[in-house]
Protein backbone atom coordinates (compact mmCIF):
# COMPACT_ATOMS: atom_id res chain seq x y z
CA UNK A 1 0.00 0.00 0.00
CA UNK A 2 1.49 3.24 -1.35
CA UNK A 3 1.88 6.11 1.79
CA UNK A 4 0.80 9.54 0.52
CA UNK A 5 3.26 11.84 2.18
CA UNK A 6 1.51 14.86 3.33
CA UNK A 7 3.03 18.47 2.37
CA UNK A 8 3.63 21.38 4.32
CA UNK A 9 6.05 24.40 4.34
CA UNK A 10 8.53 25.13 7.30
CA UNK A 11 6.79 27.75 10.42
CA UNK A 12 9.37 30.05 11.55
CA UNK A 13 11.15 31.38 8.66
CA UNK A 14 7.77 31.90 6.58
CA UNK A 15 6.41 33.13 9.54
CA UNK A 16 8.79 35.90 9.59
CA UNK A 17 7.95 36.36 5.51
CA UNK A 18 4.42 37.12 6.23
CA UNK A 19 5.25 39.24 9.34
CA UNK A 20 7.36 41.25 6.23
CA UNK A 21 3.98 41.29 4.10
CA UNK A 22 1.97 42.59 7.56
CA UNK A 23 4.27 44.86 7.57
CA UNK A 24 4.61 46.63 4.05
CA UNK A 25 0.64 46.23 4.13
CA UNK A 26 0.20 48.38 7.70
CA UNK A 27 2.76 50.90 5.71
CA UNK A 28 0.17 51.72 2.79
CA UNK A 29 -2.56 51.54 5.38
CA UNK A 30 -0.61 54.25 7.84
CA UNK A 31 -0.20 56.73 4.64
CA UNK A 32 -3.79 55.95 3.49
CA UNK A 33 -4.31 57.81 7.10
CA UNK A 34 -1.61 60.41 6.56
CA UNK A 35 0.94 59.10 8.92
CA UNK A 36 4.08 59.07 6.79
CA UNK A 37 6.66 58.25 9.77
CA UNK A 38 4.86 55.68 11.06
CA UNK A 39 4.50 54.40 7.24
CA UNK A 40 8.30 54.87 6.77
CA UNK A 41 9.46 52.83 10.04
CA UNK A 42 6.87 49.79 9.47
CA UNK A 43 9.09 49.35 5.68
CA UNK A 44 12.19 49.33 8.09
CA UNK A 45 10.67 46.72 10.25
CA UNK A 46 9.82 44.81 6.73
CA UNK A 47 13.81 44.91 5.62
CA UNK A 48 14.83 43.70 8.86
CA UNK A 49 12.46 40.62 8.90
CA UNK A 50 13.47 39.95 4.92
CA UNK A 51 17.17 40.00 6.55
CA UNK A 52 16.25 37.63 9.06
CA UNK A 53 14.29 35.19 7.40
CA UNK A 54 17.12 34.14 4.80
CA UNK A 55 19.29 33.61 7.33
CA UNK A 56 17.19 31.50 9.85
CA UNK A 57 16.09 29.48 6.95
CA UNK A 58 20.31 28.63 6.11
CA UNK A 59 21.09 27.98 9.80
CA UNK A 60 17.95 25.92 10.37
CA UNK A 61 18.80 24.22 6.80
CA UNK A 62 14.73 24.73 6.32
CA UNK A 63 15.07 26.21 3.27
CA UNK A 64 12.70 25.57 0.27
CA UNK A 65 11.55 26.13 -3.41
CA UNK A 66 8.59 27.33 -2.00
CA UNK A 67 9.56 29.67 0.62
CA UNK A 68 12.03 31.16 -1.70
CA UNK A 69 9.16 32.16 -4.08
CA UNK A 70 7.20 32.98 -0.69
CA UNK A 71 9.70 35.74 0.26
CA UNK A 72 10.19 37.34 -3.42
CA UNK A 73 6.16 37.84 -3.82
CA UNK A 74 6.81 39.53 -0.30
CA UNK A 75 9.31 41.68 -1.44
CA UNK A 76 7.50 42.68 -4.25
CA UNK A 77 4.71 43.79 -1.63
CA UNK A 78 6.65 45.37 1.29
CA UNK A 79 9.76 46.75 -0.90
CA UNK A 80 8.01 47.65 -4.63
CA UNK A 81 4.10 48.40 -4.04
CA UNK A 82 4.10 49.72 -0.35
CA UNK A 83 6.97 52.31 -0.69
CA UNK A 84 5.46 52.93 -4.51
CA UNK A 85 1.76 53.99 -2.85
CA UNK A 86 3.45 55.66 0.58
CA UNK A 87 5.66 57.84 -1.35
CA UNK A 88 2.71 58.84 -3.42
CA UNK A 89 0.48 59.65 -1.19
CA UNK A 90 3.12 61.56 0.59
CA UNK A 91 4.57 63.75 -2.22
CA UNK A 92 4.33 62.62 -5.54
CA UNK A 93 0.14 63.40 -5.53
CA UNK A 94 0.68 66.99 -4.83
CA UNK A 95 2.84 67.31 -7.56
CA UNK A 96 -0.64 68.00 -9.60
CA UNK A 97 -0.27 71.33 -8.49
CA UNK A 98 2.16 72.36 -10.65
CA UNK A 99 -0.25 71.35 -13.63
CA UNK A 100 -1.86 68.62 -15.14
CA UNK A 101 1.89 67.24 -16.63
CA UNK A 102 3.48 66.77 -13.46
CA UNK A 103 0.36 65.45 -12.04
CA UNK A 104 0.86 62.54 -14.19
CA UNK A 105 4.48 62.59 -13.84
CA UNK A 106 3.94 61.81 -10.33
CA UNK A 107 1.83 58.75 -9.96
CA UNK A 108 4.33 57.67 -13.22
CA UNK A 109 7.34 57.45 -11.34
CA UNK A 110 5.68 56.14 -8.18
CA UNK A 111 4.52 53.20 -11.26
CA UNK A 112 7.95 52.79 -13.02
CA UNK A 113 9.16 52.43 -9.55
CA UNK A 114 6.93 49.47 -8.44
CA UNK A 115 7.69 47.92 -11.94
CA UNK A 116 11.35 48.69 -11.73
CA UNK A 117 10.94 46.50 -7.84
CA UNK A 118 9.35 43.56 -9.78
CA UNK A 119 11.89 43.39 -12.60
CA UNK A 120 14.31 43.42 -9.86
CA UNK A 121 12.98 40.93 -8.44
CA UNK A 122 12.88 38.91 -11.44
CA UNK A 123 16.56 38.82 -12.60
CA UNK A 124 17.25 38.17 -9.18
CA UNK A 125 15.37 34.88 -9.12
CA UNK A 126 17.11 33.85 -12.34
CA UNK A 127 20.73 34.00 -11.46
CA UNK A 128 23.04 31.31 -12.28
CA UNK A 129 23.54 29.54 -8.93
CA UNK A 130 27.09 29.68 -9.81
CA UNK A 131 27.51 33.61 -9.80
CA UNK A 132 29.09 35.61 -7.74
CA UNK A 133 27.48 36.17 -4.64
CA UNK A 134 29.44 39.23 -3.24
CA UNK A 135 27.80 41.30 -5.35
CA UNK A 136 24.29 42.35 -6.57
CA UNK A 137 23.27 43.49 -10.04
CA UNK A 138 21.33 47.04 -9.25
CA UNK A 139 20.45 48.09 -5.99
CA UNK A 140 18.61 45.88 -3.94
CA UNK A 141 15.00 46.63 -3.18
CA UNK A 142 15.18 46.46 0.51
CA UNK A 143 17.98 48.97 0.02
CA UNK A 144 15.97 51.15 -3.03
CA UNK A 145 12.75 51.29 -0.29
CA UNK A 146 15.09 51.91 2.38
CA UNK A 147 16.56 55.15 0.25
CA UNK A 148 13.00 56.04 -0.68
CA UNK A 149 11.52 55.79 2.80
CA UNK A 150 14.14 57.48 4.63
CA UNK A 151 13.90 60.37 2.47
CA UNK A 152 10.17 60.25 3.40
CA UNK A 153 11.06 59.88 6.98
CA UNK A 154 13.30 62.40 7.17
CA UNK A 155 11.13 65.00 5.10
CA UNK A 156 8.34 64.56 7.77
CA UNK A 157 10.64 64.86 10.84
CA UNK A 158 12.26 68.41 9.39
CA UNK A 159 8.66 69.18 8.59
CA UNK A 160 9.66 69.58 4.61
CA UNK A 161 6.62 70.35 2.57
CA UNK A 162 5.59 72.65 -0.78
CA UNK A 163 7.67 72.13 -4.17
CA UNK A 164 10.71 71.59 -4.04
CA UNK A 165 9.89 68.60 -1.26
CA UNK A 166 7.59 67.13 -3.71
CA UNK A 167 9.95 67.50 -6.74
CA UNK A 168 12.95 65.64 -4.18
CA UNK A 169 10.16 62.74 -4.02
CA UNK A 170 9.95 62.25 -7.61
CA UNK A 171 13.64 62.83 -8.31
CA UNK A 172 14.39 60.55 -5.45
CA UNK A 173 11.92 57.80 -6.48
CA UNK A 174 12.85 57.74 -10.38
CA UNK A 175 16.69 57.45 -9.55
CA UNK A 176 15.81 54.63 -7.17
CA UNK A 177 13.77 52.71 -10.08
CA UNK A 178 16.68 53.52 -12.52
CA UNK A 179 19.68 51.68 -10.10
CA UNK A 180 17.20 48.90 -9.51
CA UNK A 181 17.22 48.41 -13.16
CA UNK A 182 20.51 49.00 -13.84
CA UNK A 183 23.50 46.75 -14.19
CA UNK A 184 25.85 48.32 -11.37
CA UNK A 185 27.46 45.62 -8.94
CA UNK A 186 26.06 46.54 -5.29
CA UNK A 187 28.28 44.68 -2.67
CA UNK A 188 26.04 42.26 -1.15
CA UNK A 189 27.25 41.58 2.77
CA UNK A 190 27.03 37.88 2.14
CA UNK A 191 30.36 36.75 2.33
CA UNK A 192 30.12 38.28 5.78
CA UNK A 193 28.87 34.76 7.79
CA UNK A 194 27.71 34.97 11.32
CA UNK A 195 30.36 31.82 12.04
CA UNK A 196 33.04 33.57 10.21
CA UNK A 197 35.90 35.94 11.79
CA UNK A 198 36.23 39.45 11.69
CA UNK A 199 38.62 41.95 12.38
CA UNK A 200 38.53 43.23 16.12
CA UNK A 201 37.35 46.98 15.05
CA UNK A 202 34.60 45.86 13.53
CA UNK A 203 33.14 44.69 16.98
CA UNK A 204 33.30 48.33 18.09
CA UNK A 205 31.94 49.92 14.90
CA UNK A 206 28.69 47.68 14.63
CA UNK A 207 27.41 48.95 18.65
CA UNK A 208 28.18 52.71 17.27
CA UNK A 209 26.36 51.99 14.57
CA UNK A 210 23.43 51.42 16.53
CA UNK A 211 24.26 54.49 18.95
CA UNK A 212 23.87 57.10 15.71
CA UNK A 213 20.90 55.53 14.48
CA UNK A 214 19.37 55.67 17.96
CA UNK A 215 20.75 59.73 18.30
CA UNK A 216 18.87 60.46 15.31
CA UNK A 217 17.01 57.87 13.28
CA UNK A 218 15.95 59.10 10.23
CA UNK A 219 19.17 61.23 9.49
CA UNK A 220 21.20 58.08 9.71
CA UNK A 221 19.25 56.26 7.91
CA UNK A 222 19.13 58.70 5.47
CA UNK A 223 23.18 59.19 4.71
CA UNK A 224 23.44 54.95 4.86
CA UNK A 225 21.12 54.52 2.28
CA UNK A 226 22.32 57.51 -0.27
CA UNK A 227 25.87 56.26 0.65
CA UNK A 228 25.01 52.71 -0.15
CA UNK A 229 22.94 53.94 -3.33
CA UNK A 230 26.05 55.88 -4.64
CA UNK A 231 28.45 53.49 -3.72
CA UNK A 232 27.99 51.92 -6.61
CA UNK A 233 27.83 54.55 -9.10
CA UNK A 234 30.72 56.48 -7.62
CA UNK A 235 32.80 52.64 -8.38
CA UNK A 236 31.34 52.93 -11.68
CA UNK A 237 33.20 56.26 -12.20
CA UNK A 238 35.80 55.99 -10.74
CA UNK A 239 36.60 52.29 -12.98
CA UNK A 240 35.46 54.17 -16.15
CA UNK A 241 38.27 57.28 -15.22
CA UNK A 242 41.27 54.67 -14.84
CA UNK A 243 39.98 52.88 -17.85
CA UNK A 244 40.58 56.16 -19.84
CA UNK A 245 43.44 57.25 -17.60
CA UNK A 246 44.74 53.81 -19.39
CA UNK A 247 43.78 53.94 -22.64
CA UNK A 248 45.36 57.93 -23.06
CA UNK A 249 48.76 57.30 -21.70
CA UNK A 250 48.78 53.06 -23.45
CA UNK A 251 48.23 55.66 -26.97
CA UNK A 252 50.82 58.25 -25.81
CA UNK A 253 53.32 55.47 -24.89
CA UNK A 254 52.35 54.13 -28.04
CA UNK A 255 53.53 56.65 -30.56
CA UNK A 256 57.31 57.27 -32.54
CA UNK A 257 58.88 59.58 -30.70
Amino acid sequence: MRVMRRRGIYLLPNLLTTGGIFAGFYGIVAAIDGHFEVAAIAIFIAGVLDGLDGRLARLTRTESEFGKQYDSLADMVAFGLAPAVIVYKWGLGGLGELGWLWGHAGWLAAFLYAVAAALRLARFNVIPPNSDRRFFEGLPSPAAAGLVMSMVWLSTDLDWSGIPTMVLAFVFTLAAGILMVSRLAYYSFKDLSPSGRIPFTYVLLIPLLFVLIALDPPLVLFIIASTYALSAVVVWLWRRQRRRARQRSGGEGGGTP
